[in-house]
C-alpha cells in the first residue's frame, strides 16, 4: 500500500535512480526530435498558409485548426489506438513522436507566419527586383532575419513541450512520468517519486532556458538592432547583402 509519510533515505535514492534518469533521457530526446520535425511542418505549413494557392491555403489552415483545436491526449489516443480500425498501425514510439510533433507544428505554423510577415516587405520586393528566386530569397533576406523573432516563441514553444511529452506516458511510451508511475506503484512511495520527477522535470526547462539565451544571444550579434535603427526596403537588403550599415 502507498504512503504519504515523507522518507529522507527514498527521497535521495530516488533522486540518484538509473530508471528515472533513463526515463529523463527519453523525454529529452523525445522532445528534441519531436520539435526538429514540427518546426519542419510549421515551416511547411506556414508558407503554404501564405501561398498564392487557394487549395494550399485551404490544407494549411486545415491542419492548424484541427491540431489547434484538439487536446494533444485525445490525438495520441487516436494516433494510437484509432488508425490501426483503418488499418494504420505505428508503433508506440512512433505515434508519440507523431503525436508531439503534427501537434507542435501546428503552433509552431503559426509562429513563423508571424516571424515571416514582421520582415519588412520592401525588402521581399527588392529580393524580386535583383533576380532572386523564391526560395533563395527566403534562405538570403528573409529568414535571417525572421530567425530573430521566431527564436523566443519558439523556444517557449519547447520549453512547453518538454513538459506535455508527459502525456505520452497514456499510450505507454517509457518517457520519465510513466516511469515514476511504474516505481511509485513498486516501492510504495508516492509523493518522494513524483517530488523528484519535479525536479528532473525543473532541471531540463531551466537547462533550456540556458540554452535558449544563447541562442538569442547568438542570433542578435550579426545585425546590431539595438545599435542602428532600423532600416527598410532596397536600402536593408542591401546592407544585408554586402554585410555592410544600410544607407
Amino acid at each position: 500500500m502507498a504512503t504519504l509519510a515523507w522518507s529522507w533515505s527514498a527521497f535521495f535514492e530516488f533522486l540518484v535512480s538509473p530508471y528515472l534518469l533513463e526515463g529523463a533521457w527519453t523525454t529529452v530526446w523525445l522532445s528534441v526530435v519531436s520539435m526538429a520535425i514540427g518546426i519542419g511542418l510549421g515551416l511547411g505549413a506556414a508558407l503554404m498558409k501564405m501561398s498564392r494557392h487557394r487549395a494550399l491555403r485551404a490544407i494549411a489552415q486545415f491542419y492548424i485548426w484541427l491540431w489547434r483545436g484538439t487536446p494533444l491526449l485525445v490525438q495520441l489516443v487516436i494516433i494510437y489506438a484509432g488508425l490501426p480500425q483503418i488499418g494504420i498501425r505505428f508503433s508506440v514510439v512512433e505515434s508519440a513522436i507523431i503525436g508531439l510533433a503534427l501537434n507542435e507544428g501546428a503552433y509552431f505554423a503559426e509562429i513563423m507566419r508571424a516571424g515571416i510577415l514582421s520582415v519588412d516587405r520592401g525588402q521581399n520586393d527588392a529580393a524580386r527586383a535583383l533576380g532572386m528566386t523564391f526560395w533563395k530569397m527566403m534562405r538570403i533576406v528573409i529568414m535571417p532575419q525572421a530567425t530573430r523573432i521566431i527564436i523566443p516563441p519558439l523556444g517557449n514553444q519547447f520549453l512547453g513541450m518538454l513538459k506535455t511529452s508527459s502525456l505520452v506516458s497514456v499510450i505507454s511510451m517509457e518517457e520519465l512520468l510513466r516511469h515514476a508511475q511504474q516505481l511509485a506503484q513498486i516501492e510504495f512511495r508516492v509523493l518522494e517519486v513524483y517530488i523528484v520527477a519535479a525536479i528532473y522535470y525543473l532541471l531540463m526547462t531551466s537547462a533550456w532556458g540556458l540554452v535558449q539565451k544563447r541562442i538569442e544571444a547568438q542570433y542578435e550579434k550579426p545585425f546590431g538592432a539595438a545599435m542602428a535603427p532600423p532600416a527598410t526596403g532596397a536600402a536593408a537588403l542591401d546592407g544585408e547583402m554586402t554585410g555592410g550599415p544600410a544607407r
